[in-house]
């Protein structure tokens, strides 16, 4: 097993230096990794709705920072007692750990580790960052941070795939894709011949369809207030589309007329605690299954009528879409490689990494899609040299 070499590397990085800033393109240091750390040459990453949060003050952050959660990329070296990875192995890194030793780990329904980050802790597992600019220490994001040309993580946080798989659409399976597709899959269980509805059709909602439709279900309905992504959803599976703004009726009065009362399962993928509550009700009222898949503002609370369940619906929550993340990920990797679904459908864009910026203005501007605003589409890539970055929300 060849070891970190005992350099510091210089290379770019995307810094946030606070709430409501610009990204800024900065000269980095990258320190080697320590024992059971792994670092990471990044070949590809995606721009997701949980990095604007972070701009937007909505997701709790230290700063200076370095977002970026959904990746693939080479590893450059190791620290001392890495096991599981070699330079030269290509890997995708995980903001949802899987150290294989706590609770979540060791119990076959839970996935989420407790050596995840998602309350901006900023650091590694030692408690301290591998990042500096301009002599000042950055912080570290959900474990991963991959806008920047080197990162270092975790061993836990990173999962060996195959060599085959191309960087600028295996990315996907990092966060997004597999989120939406497990949705459907693994944390609902969607059945064969089952009726499903899909609140918001960005990138994680048309990977939820892909994922109905994967499990067979007869009837997959989309739901989306911006018409302009029906076409995309019906290409990936769905089977008819409708905007709620087109009627008068309450949503799940709507979608309880149109199929007889018979929607199993809904998914709520955009973040909105009222979309929230309206996918509960759409799904049957005795045998129904909703899945809140979109990420909930911080620091809100959720009223609704407790009859919604006592009648006997399931309310779910989903996150990373069920899956363990070391184990699973490179067999989704396969599946991909096996075609046996198609990440390509969810990538429209391609721009220079200095260009990052530009690629947030198109999340902004109804050409992307962000989880609580309904607005977007499906996918973006942005290149900048060695690297592709792949905007999936």
């Amino acid at each position: 097993m060849c070891k970190a070499l005992n350099s510091v590397i210089k290379c770019k990085a995307a810094v946030l230096w606070g709430t409501n800033q610009p990204f800024s393109i900065e000269d980095i240091e990258v320190a080697p990794p320590k024992a059971k750390e792994v670092r990471v040459k990044i070949l590809a990453t995606g721009i997701c709705g949980t990095d604007d949060h972070v701009i937007k003050g909505t997701m709790v952050s230290k700063f200076p920072v370095i977002v970026g959660h959904e990746a693939v990329g080479i590893v450059e070296s190791v620290g001392e007692e890495v096991t599981t990875v070699r330079p030269g192995d290509k890997v995708i890194p995980l903001f949802l750990p899987q150290c294989r030793e706590c609770n979540p780990c060791r119990n076959p329904e839970g996935n989420l580790c407790i050596r995840s980050d998602l309350t901006g802790r900023g650091v590694l597992a030692d408690g301290t960052t591998r990042f500096t600019c301009k002599d000042k220490p950055v912080q570290h994001f959900m474990n991963t941070s991959t806008f920047t040309e080197y990162t270092v993580l975790d061993e836990s946080s990173v999962a060996k795939i195959d060599a085959e798989a191309p960087p600028e659409k295996a990315c996907l399976i990092g966060c997004g894709f597999s989120t939406g597709y497990g949705a459907a899959v693994k944390t609902a269980k969607v059945s064969p011949g089952s009726t499903c509805a899909v609140f918001g059709l960005g990138g994680v909602g048309l990977s939820v369809v892909m994922g109905c439709k994967a499990a067979g279900a007869s009837r997959i309905i989309g739901i989306d207030i911006n018409k302009d992504k029906f076409q995309k959803a019906l290409d990936v599976g769905a089977t008819e589309c409708i905007n709620p703004r087109d009627f008068t009726k309450p949503i799940s009065e709507v979608l309880s007329d149109m199929t007889g009362n018979t929607v199993q399962y809904t998914f709520e993928v955009i973040g909105r605690l009222e979309t929230m509550v309206d996918a509960l009700s759409s799904c049957h009222m005795n045998y129904g299954t909703s899945v809140v898949v979109g990420a909930p503002p911080s620091a809100k609370m959720l009223s609704y009528d407790p009859m919604l369940l006592f009648t006997g619906r399931t309310w779910k929550g989903c996150v990373f879409g069920g899956w363990k993340s070391r184990d699973d990920v490179p067999k989704l990797v396969t599946e991909f490689l096996e075609k046996k679904f198609d990440l390509g459908q969810l990538i429209t864009h391609t721009l220079p990494f200095h260009n990052i910026s530009e690629g947030f203005e198109l999340l902004y501007s109804g050409q992307r899609y962000v989880w609580r605003l309904l607005t977007l589409s499906h996918g973006l890539l942005l290149d900048f040299g060695i690297c592709k970055y792949t905007h999936f929300f």
